[in-house]
């Protein structure tokens, strides 16, 4: 958030609603989904046993599937932060699936298994679910502004 503010600051023209809502998704998508994703990359594919040890997990060849997926939207995330809006949306909606889709089997793994390791639970469950929901909102809201 701190540098959406900055970059709406910064800007030169008038500061309206649709150029907060452009400063704030094009951030949020740099951030949330190339950056986040590409630490995900590393995480499952560089350092997976350690990956899959703090969700409580064996490791896998699984890893590597995420890994690569992770890196592909890390790369969507890039291109998309400062571009158009269809590729916002693109750079938002896969990734979005892919966690809301974790945070149910986290949700499953907690409740069947009574796995509470840290990276089933806490933080990284919550933002499955906070990082989509606040990117889907802020599609809706430069969907609303007209600036698509």
């Amino acid at each position: 958030m701190m540098f959406s503010i900055v970059a709406i600051f910064r800007h030169a023209g008038p500061v309206d609603a649709s150029l907060i809502v452009d400063r704030l998704i094009a951030w949020h998508v740099f951030w949330a989904i190339g950056v986040f994703y590409f630490v995900n990359f590393v995480m499952h594919g560089l350092l997976g046993e350690m990956a899959a040890a703090n969700i409580g997990w064996a490791d896998s060849p699984f890893q590597f599937e995420v890994a690569t997926a992770s890196l592909g939207f890390s790369v969507v995330g890039f291109i998309a932060a400062f571009r158009s809006f269809d590729l916002r949306l693109a750079a938002i909606v896969g990734p979005s699936f892919f966690m809301l889709g974790a945070a149910v089997v986290h949700l499953s793994d907690m409740v069947t298994t009574r796995n509470f390791a840290p990276g089933n639970t806490g933080v990284f469950f919550y933002m499955d679910i906070v990082i989509p929901l606040v990117g889907l909102g802020l599609l809706w809201l430069q969907h609303r502004s007209g600036k698509t």
